[in-house]
């Protein structure tokens, strides 16, 4: 009997974000990794409470809500997310949970105040403003990376692991051959994700190409029309706010899926998705791309926008059959799912351990 199936079973509190249901019907990389982390966790016979905002949910966990509705329209502010928190501090009993898995952006910053241990996956980059309030966690609280990338932006953090996000793979289909269709850009419009690079790489490529954006916010409609939607002409389509059903058929279609990203992306979530229907990804070599792609097997990696044209063209020789092995090896809910379940144990024993330890007697000169 391995020492995992002689492990007790771990009741865990898992905390979404208020914003999006889990799994989301739309866009939200981070609510998929959470639906399928969940549902993960349930197979290995942990019993999973998810704690989210709305009326229902996806996942085979047991589901306690901190608000009747969705706060999607609210996304940004601080006080939907503070006060989702302070339910769930007050619902979690450590008579019933030995562990909390939070997904919040502040979750982190609040975390100690809770008697029951606490785990919080850092889903955005650790610098900047977030990088101070990961900065002030309470020692007690332990961060859990999703690539060494993103470790190494802010290596002084209270790192507890490092877990790569996965997605279930039953819920890709796949293509047998290389794609025939254009080239797809699959992100939101921001200057970060670079779709005006993909339209010049792909005009140079001789390519046609998707814009397939979410495009809801404030912010991002601004950069869509002031610098993305001058840039479009017959060689571009554009699609908008597109569905999960959608995605997945814009991802079978496409030649490749190209990455221009122009900031050190944590993760990158749909170059696994992209890679899990045996679509190539094309790339520029910034935050976690070199850990998710290999070069010249799933997908090609470059280092300046100059080199994209010809890696698009090159990249029809690739095998859809790689990209799908590539990511049932590496990026599957199994293996994710026992990552964080050996973080949880360990973080746990090292709790213990540092509670047992008897404390320091001062020694008051007179």
């Amino acid at each position: 009997m391995s020492d995992r199936s002689r492990a007790r079973p771990l009741r865990i509190a898992m905390v979404a974000p208020p914003w999006l249901s889990v799994p989301p019907p739309g866009y939200g990389g981070l609510e998929q990794v959470v639906a399928g982390l969940v549902d993960g966790l349930v197979d290995h016979g942990h019993a999973v409470t998810l704690f989210g905002a709305g009326r229902g949910h996806g996942t085979a966990a047991d589901f306690v809500s901190t608000c009747p509705d969705l706060q999607y329209d609210r996304l940004g502010e601080s006080l939907p997310e503070l006060a989702h928190l302070a339910h769930v501090s007050r619902l979690v009993d450590p008579a019933e949970f030995d562990i909390v898995h939070d997904h919040t952006t502040i979750g982190p910053l609040v975390a100690g105040r809770r008697s029951v241990p606490t785990v919080a996956t850092v889903h955005g980059n650790p610098v900047g403003e977030y990088g101070t309030v990961l900065g002030n966690t309470d020692r007690g609280v332990g961060l859990v990376a999703i690539s060494h990338a993103q470790r190494r932006a802010n290596p002084d953090l209270p790192w507890a692991g490092t877990v790569h996000n996965a997605m279930p793979l039953r819920d890709f289909p796949r293509k047998r051959a290389p794609g025939r269709g254009p080239v797809l850009w699959l992100a939101r419009f921001s200057p970060d994700k670079g779709p005006d690079l993909a339209v010049r790489a792909c005009r140079a490529a001789g390519l046609p190409l998707t814009l397939a954006g979410k495009c809801n916010e404030p912010a991002e409609r601004r950069y869509f029309e002031q610098v993305v939607e001058p840039m479009l002409a017959d060689d571009v389509t554009l699609v908008l706010n597109a569905d999960r059903e959608a995605t997945l058929r814009l991802l079978l279609d496409a030649r490749c899926l190209i990455m221009p990203i122009q900031w050190e992306e944590p993760f990158g979530m749909v170059m696994v998705e992209a890679m899990a229907t045996g679509t190539p990804v094309v790339a520029l070599r910034r935050g976690a791309v070199p850990e998710l792609v290999r070069p010249g097997l799933t997908g090609l990696v470059c280092d300046r926008p100059e080199e994209l044209p010809g890696a698009l063209r090159e990249s029809a020789r690739l095998d859809p059959a790689d990209c799908v092995a590539h990511v049932a090896e590496n990026f599957s809910v199994e293996r994710m799912a026992l990552g964080y379940e050996s973080v949880y144990r360990t973080f746990l024993a090292a709790r213990a351990t540092s509670a047992e330890q008897p404390r320091a007697v001062p020694v008051v000169a007179r």
